[in-house]
């Protein structure tokens, strides 16, 4: 029982990291995009937008915060079900929908927040769950 209280708790905090890290990388890179401009379907517009992106201290911050993300991400996954994990993640999208208005002060629908709300409340039932009901590969080949 205490295995799994901590397993529960080592995995939330794990998804928790996975999403700041995830949400923070992408509007990262939403910003850095935004300062670069359209980029235009040519192969000099291509060439252009490669230069200032590689060159953009922002992008490359949103660069960062993703490489977390992804560690984040393999690490929970190699301790707990995916489909614990995804759906847990979807937390996610909460934070990503406060944050585009805070930060990149979109405007949200009421219709938005809506469901917004309904995800929370599926990541709230979700993280009532196990997060691992499958034998890990170690414990399997004992």
């Amino acid at each position: 029982m205490a295995s799994e209280r901590r397993l529960r708790v080592k995995t939330l905090v794990m998804v928790l990291v996975m999403v700041v890290c995830a949400n923070a990388g992408d509007l990262l890179l939403k910003r850095g995009m935004s300062q670069i401009g359209a980029v235009q379907l040519t192969v000099s517009g291509f060439w252009h937008a490669f230069l200032l992106t590689v060159t953009n201290g922002t992008i490359w911050g949103g660069i960062f915060f993703l490489t977390g993300f992804m560690v984040s991400y393999m690490t929970v996954l190699s301790w707990a079900d995916y489909s614990y994990v995804m759906p847990a993640g979807a937390f996610g999208y909460a934070l990503l929908t406060l944050m585009a208005v805070v930060f990149l002060h979109e405007t949200v629908s009421a219709r938005r927040w809506i469901g917004v709300v309904l995800i929370c409340v599926g990541v709230l039932l979700v993280g009532q769950t196990k997060p691992r009901t499958t034998a890990v590969a170690s414990e399997a080949a004992a």
